[in-house]
């Protein structure tokens, strides 16, 4: 997994909120392999209109939106069902972090596993974000995960993550690896036990 430290670009403003995971990607995209991407199913009914054309003022169907490694949304992020391909389509589109107040519980677990930032911010600043970008569009946004930080303008507001996922995001870490970074550790458990408790080592038998 790549690691993410700091992202500068530009935001797309989603400000939907309550956006589920079959809104991210409907269930029916899901019969395709993984290895053909998910991108262009992200959020596929709200994008485009009954006959699959793109609804132009769609804020993912318009430049700078449509490049944006960085989605702002509401409150509710990714709740509904614990489907990770909504965050495949996420990741294929080329989005890195996710601004929103609050998230699904499961979403945010499988975002971090897949190398993608929910940054959880006040809703105040989240709607102060939106409306600069309103105002703005192509306005730069500046996210520091070491210091947890969000920047534009001169606006400088801070976010909160879990700080297990804050080190497997910035090592590019997967839960393996966070297993491996206690090697020492666990290594000096092993060796102590074996002394205290000889008799739980496994024997091999003739």
């Amino acid at each position: 997994m790549k690691p993410l430290t700091q992202v500068l670009g530009h935001a797309c403003p989603l400000g939907l909120a309550n956006v589920d995971t079959d809104q991210l990607i409907p269930a029916r995209f899901m019969k395709r392999p993984r290895s053909e991407g998910y991108g262009g199913f992200l959020l596929h009914d709200l994008r485009r209109d009954a006959a699959g054309a793109d609804k132009p003022d769609f804020p993912l169907n318009r430049e700078p939106g449509r490049s944006a490694p960085i989605l702002v949304a509401r409150r509710n992020f990714g709740s509904g069902s614990s489907r990770e391909a909504a965050v495949y389509a996420l990741a294929d589109h080329g989005i890195r972090i996710i601004l929103a107040p609050t998230y699904g519980d499961i979403f945010a677990s499988n975002a971090v596993k897949n190398g993608l930032l929910p940054a959880v911010l006040d809703e105040a600043d989240v709607e102060d974000l939106l409306a600069a970008l309103a105002a703005t569009s192509d306005l730069a946004v500046g996210v520091d995960l070491e210091a947890q930080r969000v920047a534009w303008g001169n606006r400088y507001v801070a976010f909160t993550i879990d700080p297990v996922w804050r080190e497997q995001l910035l090592n590019g870490w997967d839960d393996i690896d966070v297993t491996r970074s206690f090697s020492i550790e666990i290594a000096r458990f092993r060796a102590t036990t074996e002394l205290r408790r000889p008799w739980m080592k496994p024997t091999a038998f003739r």
